[in-house]
């Protein structure tokens, strides 16, 4: 399978790397996070999450550069929450949320998952088609869940309804 990607040309999804983030990634993490959302974590969110959670902190990494990342970890209720997940904007649309969606997932499930969730901004039709593709369902609308006033939708995909790996 291979990608377009913007200036870069077509780009083999199995030269994308997913793996655990380190230290040193935590600025490109950053960068594509203040690209990509209205409101923004601070850097310490990132190192705490690195320092917590170095197993469902996963980066996609392509030619030495970070081109997107997910941040995930496992509540004491054995719920996996997907706290974030971002892709470079000039590498979008070519399976690489998709990529370190099904990573993290399948991480989250060998290490207890029974449910994994997420909220996702009701505007944002696009990662809303994501996840539905990978098994999410819409649970409930959050009101004013976004500082902005946006609502969210609280999404669940139960672990035993995960259909592994693409």
């Amino acid at each position: 399978m291979s990608l377009s990607i913007g200036p870069a040309g077509r780009l083999p999804l199995a030269m994308v790397v997913v793996r655990p983030a380190r230290l040193f990634d935590i600025p490109a993490v950053v960068r594509i996070e203040r690209e990509s959302f209205r409101e923004e974590y601070p850097r310490g969110i990132f190192l705490t999450f690195l320092e917590n959670n170095p197993e469902t902190f996963l980066v996609a990494e392509y030619g030495g550069r970070v081109i997107g990342y997910v941040m995930a970890y496992l509540r004491p209720d054995l719920e996996g929450h997907i706290m974030s997940i971002a892709v470079d904007p000039s590498y979008r649309g070519n399976g690489i949320g998709s990529a370190l969606l099904t990573e993290v997932i399948e991480r989250l499930i060998n290490r207890g998952a029974r449910y994994i969730g997420l909220e996702v901004r009701v505007s944002n039709e696009r990662a809303i088609k994501l996840y539905e593709s990978l098994g999410f369902r819409k649970i409930k609308r959050v009101i004013g869940y976004y500082a902005d006033g946006e609502d969210a939708y609280y999404m669940l995909l139960p672990a035993d309804e995960w259909g592994g790996r693409n």
